[in-house]
């Protein structure tokens, strides 16, 4: 169907029920439906009238298992109503991806070769997907594409993963049939971040913005991650699910990132294992004076959270499973706990002025008045906290966490069932 043709479906309201049913609020059709004729029209703009299909990829929310998953630990981990949009047709050999937010050079399907000076850019993820498609050994080949995203930036959703995902499922609709599965797009995904783009990021981003929904992951085998969908409807608890950009910046940041699976593979190191979920937790307590002198205390206490994280995972799903949001919230919170005290992620060494999501989080904890929960979100350092808000409390909430970090730093959100998914 012609793009064209594609937005007139939209404009009359045709595809409400389908807006509906991919993003789960009603309140949010009307503006969805009004993203999707802006990337068509977007995408006309650029590249005509052509034949095309339409993609998405959702942004993602980390609920527990704060940086466990490169130790190939369990997550618990949701798609959000935030996402990214691709409108895209197929080429002969070009791959020209055009985004309302970066300027993305045109690159050629002959043309995949890792580039240094190319590190940390969409032109790096998207040559890595391709790579990892290839190394894969399923078919590529060119698009023409118009992609926009209202997933925060630097916000810990992870709109890098959105939209590897995307450019992943955009391929896997072209030239695959769809027949790749999701957590296989992750992976690839996961690749090209690490190898190209220059990130050492574990895979439980991409799983959770491919594969929809509220799902816990047990990355004890990393290649083949086991993924189960948690069903639940936080709305039947009365809670809504806020995160909120505390607007900190995530620059120079890389090294605090990379500092936290270095100093955990550490202590893994000294013990005789690759990562922690290959030391037995006792042997390691044992081994304490002597791992504090050879790793030091930091990453003992990493090595700590890492741990208690790992086995809180199955205790927060159990929680769910058995109808105990009581339990869940705790929980969350005692998670929270663990990564500002053992983990550390809630500030860069060094900080005194400048602490956004510590304030943050005091704030939250403020408005909550002791019900439900709020932790650090994501990577940490900078960027978002997330909190559980009893829905009576969530205009309070979002009023006194908006006087501190600015207007619209607060967003409502839902979980989403799908995650990467071809449209139309």
């Amino acid at each position: 169907m012609r793009a064209s043709e594609i937005r007139t479906n939209f404009e009359t309201g045709a595809c409400d029920d389908l807006l509906l049913d991919l993003y789960g609020d009603r309140d949010m059709v009307a503006m969805e439906r009004d993203r999707y004729v802006y990337a068509l029209n977007s995408f006309m703009e650029h590249f005509g009238d052509l034949e095309v299909s339409v993609f998405t990829a959702a942004g993602r929310t980390e609920v527990s298992g704060n940086h466990t998953d490169h130790q190939h630990g369990r997550v618990l981990a949701a798609s959000v109503n935030l996402d990214s949009i691709g409108v895209a047709a197929k080429a002969d050999d070009v791959i020209e991806v055009v985004s309302d937010a970066f300027d993305i050079a045109p690159l050629s399907t002959a043309d995949l070769t890792k580039d240094p000076a190319q590190e940390g850019t969409s032109e790096a993820l998207i040559k890595g997907v391709y790579q990892g498609f290839v190394n894969d050994g399923y078919h590529t080949g060119g698009m023409k594409a118009f992609v926009t995203s209202n997933v925060l930036a630097g916000a810990g959703l992870s709109s890098s993963a959105s939209f590897e995902v995307l450019i992943g499922c955009i391929l896997n609709g072209f030239y695959n049939d769809n027949t790749v599965p999701l957590p296989e797009i992750a992976k690839i995904a996961q690749y090209a971040e690490n190898e190209y783009f220059g990130k050492p990021c574990g895979l439980m981003d991409q799983c959770a913005c491919a594969c929809g929904g509220l799902v816990t992951i047990d990355f004890n085998d990393p290649k083949q991650p086991v993924i189960e969908p948690i069903p639940v409807d936080f709305a039947k608890y009365g809670h809504s699910l806020c995160i909120v950009d505390t607007k900190g910046s995530h620059a120079d940041l890389t090294d605090e990132y990379a500092a936290i699976p270095q100093e955990m593979k550490s202590v893994a190191r000294a013990m005789g294992k690759d990562v922690l979920r290959q030391v037995d937790e006792a042997a390691f307590y044992a081994s304490l004076p002597a791992l504090r002198k050879e790793c030091g205390d930091r990453a003992v206490l990493r090595a700590v959270h890492f741990f208690n994280e790992n086995r809180r995972v199955p205790d927060i799903v159990q929680a769910l499973k058995a109808d105990d949001f009581d339990a869940f919230l705790a929980g969350i919170n005692a998670s929270g706990n663990s990564s500002f005290e053992y983990l550390q992620n809630v500030f860069p060494k060094g900080a005194d002025r400048q602490m956004e999501v510590a304030l943050g989080l005091a704030l939250a904890q403020q408005a909550l008045e002791g019900t439900g929960a709020s932790r650090v979100h994501g990577g940490g350092f900078a960027g978002t906290i997330q909190a559980f808000v009893p829905d009576e409390k969530v205009p309070a909430f979002k009023e006194l966490l908006e006087s501190c970090f600015g207007p619209g730093s607060c967003h409502v959100l839902k979980i989403r069932k799908y995650g990467g998914h071809q449209v139309l």
